[in-house]
């Protein structure tokens, strides 16, 4: 009996341990996060094993896939204190669960070569929850390479949903044309949306003229500061955004700059910088945030993973005129990237956190997944 009372005791120990160190490993985010003295930044939901894409139904659930885990989660506050008490499990068995979308309605999620659909969501609320919910295959025609494979999904207001194919390489040529494209969902095929994208991770629809904006992250190997990631906007559909033949505005590729390609390259309307890695994007267009937030897209810049000295890790705010052209773009959140003094004298990067999409609520306040710490915050106005 005081053995087993001891080996009682040493795991509570244990357990009170890790639940203490998971605590300060939140606080230690939260407190080295800086943003504007109007917003707070707090934590909505912990332990989502890398959550990536957010989507919220009408009923005011969150949803968020764990790309590692392979699992789509509903996560809900019952008390309505601006943080999730309860997460229950969706689907499960999903290979790189990213891509969530809601529309009218129905939730649609994705892998790495799939998107599902649920029909009426809410509906399984009021079952018992203790079957998952019927997932009916939407498509299966997509390339399941895990470079630069996994999905995000969106749908414009009409109902279409577009999801990205990202190139299988730092740079490449592929017969197959999919790749290195942003799609359009057209029956059983796929409508070209942008070509010549390496690696989009986030798009969004700007809320007054519906037109598709996204990111495309650079190619690697051609130094610390080229080329720059990129922010850009469709005007027509199917135009060539240069990869792999030119990067970001003015970069030609060294192997692959010197072949014909035979389009016009339409050039970004924002360089974000080198290595900076943008995952997701989402235009504000909530009732929360002062006025001159309105239309505003935010940017989350994922970090860099083999710069000599690290970029990224913040959530950017970009500002545009009335044309929809870039005005301004400024840091809204910064922190997750900080530096110390070790005890050889040199300066030593510390990474808390990785910030992987922003997503707005329906009450106005924002929501910012980190796919590192596990954590997804909520930003609202005090």
């Amino acid at each position: 009996m005081k053995i087993a009372f001891a080996n009682l005791f040493f795991l509570l120990f244990v357990i009170t341990s890790c639940q203490q160190a998971h605590i300060q490993l939140i606080d230690s985010n939260l407190n080295n996060l800086f943003i504007d003295s109007r917003f707070s930044v707090e934590v909505f939901a912990s332990d989502i094993d890398s959550p990536r894409q957010i989507a919220e139904d009408s009923e005011g659930r969150i949803y968020v896939g764990s790309r590692r885990s392979g699992k789509i989660f509903a996560l809900i506050d019952s008390d309505n204190n601006g943080a999730a008490d309860e997460k229950i499990l969706i689907a499960n068995n999903l290979t790189f669960a990213t891509g969530i979308s809601f529309f009218e309605g129905d939730l649609f999620f994705s892998e790495i070569n799939k998107i599902w659909k649920i029909k009426n969501i809410n509906s399984y609320f009021s079952s018992d929850l203790k079957t998952l919910p019927e997932k009916i295959l939407i498509t299966d025609d997509l390339p399941s390479d895990e470079w630069h494979g996994w999905k995000w999904i969106k749908h414009d207001k009409k109902g279409n949903l577009y999801t990205n194919v990202g190139a299988p390489c730092n740079v490449c040529l592929q017969d197959d044309k999919r790749y290195a494209t942003i799609l359009r969902l057209n029956n059983d095929s796929w409508d070209f949306v942008a070509r010549g994208v390496r690696n989009s991770v986030g798009f969004d629809f700007h809320p007054t003229s519906e037109k598709l904006y996204f990111t495309d992250n650079g190619r690697d190997w051609l130094g610390d500061d080229s080329p720059s990631c990129e922010l850009n906007r469709v005007d027509v559909d199917g135009g060539f955004y240069g990869f792999p033949y030119k990067h970001a505005t003015n970069i030609v590729d060294p192997d692959f700059g010197n072949i014909n390609s035979g389009f016009d390259f339409i050039d970004p309307i924002l360089e974000l910088g080198a290595h900076v890695a943008p995952t997701g994007i989402a235009f504000y267009d909530g009732k929360m945030f002062p006025e001159e937030f309105q239309e505003n897209l935010f940017i989350t810049l994922h970090g860099s993973w083999n710069r000599s000295q690290k970029v990224g890790y913040k959530l950017i705010r970009v500002i545009f005129d009335e044309a929809g052209d870039v005005k301004a773009s400024e840091d809204f959140i910064t922190g997750w990237l900080d530096s110390k003094i070790n005890e050889d004298g040199k300066v030593e990067e510390i990474v808390y956190g990785r910030p992987s999409a922003p997503f707005i609520m329906n009450d106005g306040s924002m929501l910012i997944s980190d796919d590192k710490a596990n954590l997804i915050y909520r930003v609202v106005l005090k």
